[in-house]
């Protein structure tokens, strides 16, 4: 008698951390939609179609996503900002270089926009916060190295105070410019008329 039963295909196995990849595209998924809900591990396991259960064996807890989506957006600013400082450009089109980066980089990762701007870390736990404070002190200071070449080739007065001043006026601006695009649901681009902005801000 002849067995006509289909041969058991099995499932072909997931590549080593392409599970959390999954998750975390997901969840930056999730922080893409233009409302200030909170995600909560019960959301993201419905968005993917697990248990929660499921989500915790790749992540011991909600932080530890968090923090994985803030080492990406570390890794990728400070990258721009390591490709900026290679170039050896001039100081002020250094600094004008840096701060158009970090828009184009928040204008295509909405949802890296709510991590930077705190909207995805309410409630969470204060670390998360400081780390992505830091950050934007890392960038600031950037920055602020970038405007004192640029002082030191224009031959500015006291141009430490005015680097440290220009850094946060920078930095303040990029700020600003993140807010906005979360508040308006991503219709106010943070880059739109960049180039404008910063003729002013550097003048």
């Amino acid at each position: 008698m002849t067995d006509h039963t289909e041969p058991h295909t099995p499932k072909p196995k997931a590549k080593p951390g392409q599970r959390r990849l999954d998750i975390l595209q997901a969840f930056a998924a999730m922080l893409e939609q233009p409302t200030t809900e909170r995600v909560t591990t019960a959301a993201l396991a419905k968005h993917l179609g697990v248990s929660e259960a499921a989500l915790y064996r790749q992540f011991a807890s909600k932080a530890q996503m968090l923090e994985a989506l803030i080492e990406f957006i570390e890794d990728s600013l400070m990258g721009l900002a390591a490709q900026v400082e290679a170039q050896a450009l001039g100081g002020r089109v250094a600094c004008a270089q840096l701060t158009r980066l970090i828009l184009q980089f928040a204008q295509a990762n909405p949802g890296m926009v709510r991590v930077m701007v705190g909207d995805a870390l309410l409630l969470e736990q204060p670390r998360l916060a400081e780390r992505v404070s830091l950050l934007f002190d890392k960038l600031e200071t950037q920055l602020k190295g970038h405007w004192r070449r640029a002082a030191g080739e224009t031959s500015i007065d006291a141009p430490t105070a005015q680097a440290a001043l220009r850094a946060h006026v920078l930095m303040s601006f990029v700020r600003g410019q993140l807010l906005r695009f979360t508040r308006s649901g991503w219709r106010e681009l943070p880059a739109a008329h960049i180039d404008d902005y910063l003729e002013l801000l550097l003048s």
